[in-house]
């Protein structure tokens, strides 16, 4: 089992669930991305399953250890998956193309955009609203 420590709380949850909470976390957060999740958790003793809610993503820090435990690990199968989607779904939506597409007229749909801008006309910038 893991032992998640959260906004200065702790909550034990299976070792499934603390590995996929880790990566769904780095993953929104790679994209700058919160999202609000819940997760089953446990007590010591393996037995009381209940379920928290968390913030996960930028600006959220989540830390799964280890936890020693003679019980069995609860089997949070089906809350595991459903957290392995949202992380499936995360990771495809980064696949899309990096070309984008003028779609805000007729004339410029389908057109690629230069993002190549010319600095240039920036450096001989003296200030005013007229740059030379």
């Amino acid at each position: 089992m893991k032992q998640i420590t959260y906004a200065g709380e702790s909550v034990i949850t299976s070792d499934e669930i603390g590995t996929v909470l880790v990566e769904l976390t780095a993953a929104l957060a790679k994209k700058g991305l919160a999202e609000a999740v819940v997760i089953p958790i446990c007590d010591a003793s393996g037995l009381d399953h209940r379920t928290a809610e968390l913030v996960i993503g930028q600006g959220n820090d989540v830390l799964a250890v280890p936890v020693d435990s003679d019980v069995d690990e609860p089997d949070f199968a089906a809350e595991t998956e459903e957290l392995r989607t949202q992380l499936r779904k995360l990771n495809t939506s980064n696949r899309t193309s990096a070309t984008a597409y003028a779609t805000s007229s007729d004339e410029g749909a389908g057109a690629e955009f230069d993002y190549d801008l010319d600095l240039a006309v920036f450096d001989d910038f003296d200030g005013d609203a007229d740059p030379k």
